[in-house]
């Protein structure tokens, strides 16, 4: 495991002086994942907040080969380049080693860019994908997405007089779906447990064929908290358990990350303006579903982690 010294003295691929918020989650993720890659990269990015605020023309953040074409299509992008690099290699016209890694939204991820994304996993192309989850449309306007937590105020899941909740439904379960597409490796991280990113950074690049990594990456406009808390989110939403740390090699289940003492929901809830109005006496109900679901959520993992373990020892046995 790298120390901090050592990883502070890696060259930054995303230059200092993009245009990104005070306290935007998403740089923090891309800076740490691309300490891990140990060769040069190519990086496409799918339309949102990291491609608009680091590529304001004539400027660009970016100390790499950069690719962004649209808001769908930046696995089916990077795929082909890849599939072109492959190709130069086989006839000796390339010899260095390239890595290839995809930054995306929820929004650009979960929705708009879901449909290139499997495509691009389900072909096998030797890329990383990684979403920075917000859980919005930020850059557009705080609108829902289907990261959208239950019960946040968004522009478009609006708190008024008659919708008093906010965002209804259950968000969608993205890591679980890169799961089920059979992949050679699949993570859950946070930028506040640095370690851990580092090492399922360094994993996914190196594993030959695609990788998926899903980051949480606060969002201070969209979350309504303070630009200075943003790690102090992360580390509430791990603890509490609505965003579980985990792995997933060879389709193998392992949580990297187990709360000493798991912490109610709630103390993520409090901090965040966009979950003000479930604190009103008439939506105390929401409150404990949301609860409910994220100890479902947290029991299931642990027990598929439990049976693969099984599995591992069954199969040593033999």
């Amino acid at each position: 495991m790298a120390t901090l010294k050592e990883l502070s003295s890696v060259p930054e691929v995303l230059a200092p002086g993009h245009r990104m918020c005070a306290g935007c989650g998403a740089p923090i993720v891309v800076r740490q994942v691309l300490r891990a890659a140990k060769a040069p990269v190519v990086v496409a990015n799918a339309t949102g907040c990291l491609e608009v605020s680091t590529t304001i023309y004539p400027y660009t953040s970016w100390r790499s080969p950069f690719i962004h074409v649209a808001f769908e299509n930046a696995s089916a992008s990077l795929s082909g380049v890849e599939a072109a690099y492959q190709s130069l290699k086989r006839q000796g016209k390339i010899t260095e080693e390239i890595k290839f890694v995809a930054f995306g939204g929820d929004g650009g991820t979960y929705d708009i860019g879901l449909q290139s994304l499997s495509g691009a996993m389900e072909r096998g192309h030797d890329m990383v994908y990684v979403c920075y989850d917000n859980g919005a449309y930020m850059n557009t306007g705080i609108q829902r997405s289907s990261a959208t937590p239950v019960g946040a105020d968004t522009t478009t899941t609006p708190v008024g007089k008659e919708q008093t909740i906010g965002r209804t439904g259950k968000r969608k379960d993205l890591t679980k779906i890169m799961m089920a597409h059979g992949i050679p490796y699949v993570a859950q991280v946070s930028p506040a447990h640095w370690n851990d990113l580092y090492s399922k950074a360094e994993k996914a690049f190196a594993v030959k064929g695609p990788a998926f990594i899903n980051a949480l990456a606060p969002c201070p406009r969209g979350w309504r908290h303070d630009s200075a808390d943003t790690i102090e989110m992360c580390k509430l939403a791990v603890d509490t358990c609505f965003w579980p740390l985990f792995e997933v090699v060879d389709g193998k289940v392992k949580v990297t990350y187990k709360p000493r003492k798991k912490k109610p929901v709630v103390e993520f809830l409090k901090v965040q303006g966009r979950f003000r109005h479930l604190f009103r006496p008439e939506n105390e109900g929401i409150i404990e579903q949301i609860q409910a679901e994220v100890d479902r959520n947290w029991e299931e993992l642990l027990t598929l982690e439990r049976m693969h373990q099984e599995q591992a020892e069954e199969q040593a046995e033999e």
